[in-house]
């Protein structure tokens, strides 16, 4: 495969597109564009997932810890917590579970609360994955939309869309397709914090609950697909983890910038699962 092969897969879809795939037995990896800084969106959960459980390997804090979520310091979003009127008291490894299986955006927040960017960004560093960097929780990346624009979603006009500085891989939570895929190489792997800890993160990650990024690419019921989406203006991610029965393991980082400004882009969420098993399938043979 060519790195113009995948060009063309995404510009037919309408996107400019980044890709990294490894297979995390032989090591053997096919990407387009994988070292270029992308947008991360909500793909910075991942990373949060991460350092939350390797604090709590270290006993730094207990998952079962209870927190309460205050209405009023809901961060803005369309699914769990952050879709809730009432106040809601929940365990720290429960918001871990909402982050990432509906990336709720008010649990995230509440999770890096206790966590802390700091830690993140310092386990980030110490894994050599420094072109990943988390600069901003989930609210402060809505609030700098409103405040480069003027105005609340949506985010449609281009003129708006040039000033989105989370649209900026370089002021805004950033990484590389290669270094996406390196991270769940780790969970995977079982290195990334203890076995128990990452066969946990494996399990909550197999749990997200969107079918039409990169699991579409691989529409079979012996083929597990776990990962995280992330979406933004013109932004549609997912990396994650696609296992055959056969045992083979391969880590897909996909990210997307879509030419157009529309909300509704079908292809573009397709192309995520299309590109990841043209990818997948190169590997195998």
């Amino acid at each position: 495969m060519t790195a113009l092969d995948l060009g063309a897969v995404f510009r037919a879809a309408g996107v400019t597109g980044w890709l990294h795939a490894l297979d995390l037995d032989s090591g053997r990896e096919v990407g387009h564009r994988p070292d270029e800084p992308v947008s991360m969106a909500s793909v910075f959960k991942v990373p949060l997932l991460v350092e939350f459980c390797r604090q709590a390997d270290a006993g730094l804090l207990d998952p079962a810890d209870r927190v309460t979520v205050r209405g009023a310091a809901r961060s803005t979003g369309p699914t769990g917590i952050s879709a809730m009127l009432d106040d809601v008291t929940i365990s720290l490894r429960d918001l871990a579970y909402l982050m990432i299986a509906v990336s709720d955006n008010s649990a995230a927040d509440a999770l890096a609360a206790r966590v802390g960017l700091d830690a993140v960004n310092a386990m980030l560093a110490r894994f050599g994955l420094t072109g990943t960097h988390v600069e901003q929780n989930a609210r402060q990346q809505n609030d700098s939309m409103a405040e480069d624009t003027g105005h609340g979603w949506p985010f449609l006009d281009p003129e708006d869309l040039a000033r989105l500085r989370v649209l900026d891989p370089l002021r805004t939570n950033r990484s590389t397709a290669r270094e996406t895929a390196a991270l769940f190489a780790l969970i995977w792997r079982d290195e990334a914090a203890s076995a128990e800890s990452c066969a946990w993160m494996r399990g909550v990650l197999n749990l997200q609950v969107w079918p039409h990024r990169l699991a579409s690419g691989f529409p079979y019921d012996d083929v597990e697909v776990s990962g995280k989406t992330g979406t933004l203006p013109t932004v549609r991610n997912e990396a994650g983890v696609v296992e055959y029965p056969d045992g083979g393991r391969y880590a897909v980082a996909v990210f997307t910038r879509a030419f157009s400004p529309a909300l509704n882009q079908p292809r573009a969420d397709a192309v995520i699962g299309t590109a990841a098993r043209m990818a997948v399938d190169h590997l195998r043979r």
